[in-house]
């Protein structure tokens, strides 16, 4: 009977034991993500002038995704073009037409797809080289981490446009040139913001801790280091996509831009061509150049919102 009373209390809870603990720690996880989101949204919400930024994304990013409904695959045709050349606005054409006679209200729907798309897309690829090269000199720091830095300050000294146009102009006319261009040029900002960040988590003692424990450089820069930058990321993200899309806009107005596909930088370039500018026609110029200027606006507009929101002291400095 003893041995029945041994046996039963050591064999009996050992196969519920481990699921326990494994269930309440991913409930518990989900449970702070959601309300780390909750609390975000709840501090975002009090910043109107990020409120207004997110409104006009959305707004402009449902007619990107909705354009083959709203104006129609075909606008963009150019042997298929309704109207006549050069339209001023009317009832049927409320932004006018372009020189082969294309609505602009739907050239403007569709251009919002490639300019959002390559902000985007250039955004993430400049501040991942910028996340990645920030960490790493920081944590390694010595040899590396100088030769890397000097990299960056030449890049920080060299006109942005310049080396995009030097790049766009040797490689093929494409998006994808385009994206790659402007992403391998603006990283530098971020790299030294990531680094400075890098430098201030490694001083703390949990570092030291986790290295005496046995925790290797990759365990630290990816378990430790990353999720502490990461608010200063996303932040820097929101304001690196408004530069990306005026560098796009300027390299489809000179000319380097993707000359298949509709975007708003290249609607300014055939305005330019079809000489909009000395005959007056300010509905080809107008509508494209404050498409532009309002989603950059309304990124910075929310980039600094969310700036604030993740870094408090930041607002009651302000």
């Amino acid at each position: 009977m003893t041995t029945e009373s041994a046996e039963t209390p050591s064999t009996a809870p050992a196969p519920v034991a481990p699921a326990a603990p494994g269930k309440s720690a991913r409930s518990l996880a989900r449970a702070r993500r959601r309300h780390s989101v909750t609390r975000f949204w709840r501090e975002y919400r009090t910043h109107k002038a990020g409120l207004f930024g997110l409104a006009a994304l959305v707004l402009i990013a449902l007619a990107a995704v909705f354009a083959p409904l709203l104006v129609g695959s075909d606008a963009q045709s150019v042997t298929d073009a309704p109207g006549r050349p050069m339209e001023s606005p009317s009832g049927a054409y409320p932004l006018g037409t372009d020189q082969f006679g294309r609505d602009l209200l739907g050239l403007l729907v569709w251009g919002a797809r490639i300019s959002l798309a390559v902000g985007l897309l250039a955004a993430v690829l400049s501040v991942a080289i910028g996340t990645l090269v920030g960490i790493t000199a920081g944590h390694f720091k010595g040899w590396y981490a100088t030769v890397i830095m000097r990299v960056t300050d030449w890049f920080l000294v060299m006109p942005t446009l310049v080396l995009a146009i030097a790049l766009a102009s040797v490689m093929s006319r494409s998006l994808w040139t385009i994206i790659l261009a402007i992403g391998v040029t603006t990283w530098p900002t971020t790299a030294r913001l990531v680094r400075a960040q890098t430098l201030a988590v490694e001083s703390r003692p949990y570092i030291e801790r986790a290295q005496a424990l046995g925790g290797g450089h990759g365990h630290i820069m990816a378990r430790h280091v990353l999720p502490n930058v990461m608010p200063l990321v996303l932040a820097q993200t929101t304001l690196v996509i408004s530069g990306a899309i005026l560098t796009e806009a300027t390299l489809a107005f000179l000319g380097l831009g993707d000359p298949t596909s509709v975007s708003w930088g290249g609607l300014l370039q055939d305005a330019r061509e079809a000489g909009a500018v000395s005959a007056g026609h300010w509905w080809y110029l107008a509508p494209p150049g404050l498409a532009i200027a309002v989603v950059a606006l309304a990124f910075t507009l929310c980039g600094r919102a969310v700036e604030s929101v993740l870094n408090p002291r930041l607002g009651a400095t302000r």
